[in-house]
């Protein structure tokens, strides 16, 4: 974080595996983040009803509203489509990062996390307005 005089950044977490958000949380809390947590798109929608993340954090595969469908409504909101997304999600193969990149995500991140200190570079940089590479 920049200045200890700033407000800290607020990220929108959404996955529907709790030991995802526990880990997601305990990183970036760490780093002075403060987080906001859902289990499916439509928590995380209800979630940006009433708060604004400086980051939304969205796994594609969840029950109900998916990554992408949410990711499609964030975009299609001009309320919202200008909060950066980065996707964090078990689905790697190229056509699934040209459809995140396609739907407007900002950085495209597969899990598992399995380099913590990686994971936050990647936010601090979304933070700070740092164009995505193809993947991470």
């Amino acid at each position: 974080m920049s200045s200890s005089d700033e407000a800290p950044k607020t990220i929108l977490a959404v996955d529907d595996e709790p030991d995802a958000i526990i880990g997601i949380r305990a990183v970036l809390e760490a780093e002075g983040y403060e987080l906001l947590e859902a289990g499916d798109g439509e928590q995380a929608l209800a979630v940006l009803r009433t708060q604004r993340p400086d980051l939304i954090v969205l796994d594609v595969l969840m029950p109900g509203m998916d990554g992408w469908e949410t990711l499609s409504t964030i975009q299609a909101d001009e309320r919202l489509e200008d909060i950066p997304v980065l996707m964090l999600t078990a689905l790697g193969q190229p056509q699934d990062i040209g459809k995140g990149i396609g739907l407007g995500c900002t950085w495209y991140y597969t899990k598992p996390i399995t380099n913590y200190h990686d994971f936050v570079l990647v936010v601090r940089r979304i933070l700070e307005g740092v164009e995505s590479p193809e993947q991470t």
